[in-house]
């Protein structure tokens, strides 16, 4: 399932930026071999980082980068410069991340789409600490207790949350990689904060204001 047929939502406006992928993107489309292994390696990881959250695994996210890199060779003249050629090439990793899941049969575990409309009414009665989830993200020390957290979110709400929170991309740029709507997005990342505050809260008997969370 691609993540256009996700949801019935419009799709958002094309973005025209400069992207500095753009010559190397020409030049491999032309059978420059060297300059496609350079945007390989200006992207790989990144790529990496993000199938692994959405599938799980590892061996699973090298698949996915793997097939990412083939079929986005193959279609290059596909590419069109309205968006960023990393956000292209996001948008074929959670697919291919997201029919991985189909395949391994996670779907039975993790619904593809989160049960509530973006309309829908939203929980509001949760454990409240500064900082938010986001920042902790960043101390090592609770990359375990986050991952766990994750996992318990579907997968529509954990790719937005990896994608703007931990990936650091603008609004603009993931709803051009989720084709949503931004108010879409902003609406499914609110959701997994706040999940994820209700999920974290057990870990933490009062709110943290220790300013050391903050460096």
């Amino acid at each position: 399932m691609e993540l256009a047929m996700m949801e019935g939502l419009e799709r958002p406006e094309t973005i025209d930026i400069a992207d500095p992928d753009v010559p190397l993107v020409e030049a491999s489309a032309c059978g420059d071999m060297a300059a496609f292994e350079e945007l390989v390696r200006r992207h790989d990881q990144k790529l990496l980082r993000i199938a692994r959250q959405v599938t799980r695994n590892l061996e699973d996210a090298q698949d996915v980068v793997q097939e990412t890199f083939l079929k986005a060779l193959e279609k290059l003249h596909q590419f069109q410069r309205a968006s960023k050629f990393s956000t292209w090439l996001i948008r074929i990793a959670i697919n291919q991340a997201l029919m991985k899941i189909r395949k391994m049969r996670y779907a039975q575990e993790l619904p593809l789409e989160y049960e509530v409309s973006d309309g829908g009414s939203l929980p509001i009665d949760l454990t409240d600490w500064s900082p938010g989830p986001e920042l902790l993200y960043s101390r090592s020390e609770l990359h375990e207790i986050l991952h766990k957290a994750l996992e318990k979110l579907s997968p529509s709400l954990r790719i937005v949350f990896i994608l703007r929170d931990v990936e650091g991309l603008s609004l603009p740029e993931s709803s051009s990689v989720l084709q949503l709507h931004p108010s879409a997005v902003k609406a499914r990342l609110y959701r997994a904060r706040l999940q994820l505050r209700e999920s974290l809260s057990k870990h933490f008997r009062q709110p943290i204001h220790d300013a050391q969370y903050l460096s």
